[in-house]
């Protein structure tokens, strides 16, 4: 290995180190919580080398660890694929409920990240691919991506009024069922 390529490795392991660093004190505490200067004590490098890292500071370091997310729940999804939408709500609540912060950083704090665009990263695309994949066959007459985007909506709205507490908790497994009832059914 040459100097060059143990210093791009040593780069990018500084970087995951960064990220993780970060999505486990936001875990803990939360994003408010995530600052350059508490990542640089925790893994020991100084502010100046994370924002040679990531030049937009808390923000870029919030978008790598979404990124990571969406690659992450893009497995999820396709893991439970074939148990059809059930397997598929249950995947998403699931990451959303283990990973409350990591889940804000995708879909609920500010971002850059844009879906639905040209330029959407191929790994947020992947999540709604898989999303669509379990729609498409029920589908029916209906538009399929718009399908899709309304099951993806209400699988947010359960995660986020839920840990809102804006739902009661004794019916959680009920409202889930009801989702998939309503979305497994043939739409001709």
């Amino acid at each position: 290995m040459t100097q060059r390529q143990r210093r791009a490795r040593d780069r990018t392991e500084r970087g995951r180190r960064i990220v993780a660093a970060a999505r486990e004190l936001a875990e803990a505490e939360g994003w408010d919580a995530v600052t350059t200067r508490r990542l640089a004590a925790l893994i020991e490098y100084s502010q100046p080398v994370l924002y040679s890292h990531f030049p937009g500071g808390k923000d870029a370091i919030m978008t790598a660890a979404a990124l990571e997310g969406f690659a992450e729940l893009a497995v999820a999804l396709a893991a439970a694929r074939d148990a059809g939408i059930e397997g598929v709500a249950r995947a998403y609540v699931d990451f959303a409920e283990a990973k409350p912060a990591l889940y804000d950083a995708m879909f609920t704090l500010a971002s850059e990240l844009r879906f639905a665009q040209d330029d959407t990263p191929e790994v947020m695309k992947a999540n709604f691919t898989e999303l669509l994949a379990v729609i498409e066959p029920v589908a029916g007459k209906q538009d399929p991506g718009v399908l899709t985007e309304v099951f993806w909506s209400t699988l947010h709205g359960l995660v986020t009024l839920d840990r809102g507490r804006r739902l009661s908790p004794e019916n959680r497994a009920g409202r889930l069922a009801l989702v998939v009832a309503r979305f497994g059914a043939r739409a001709d």
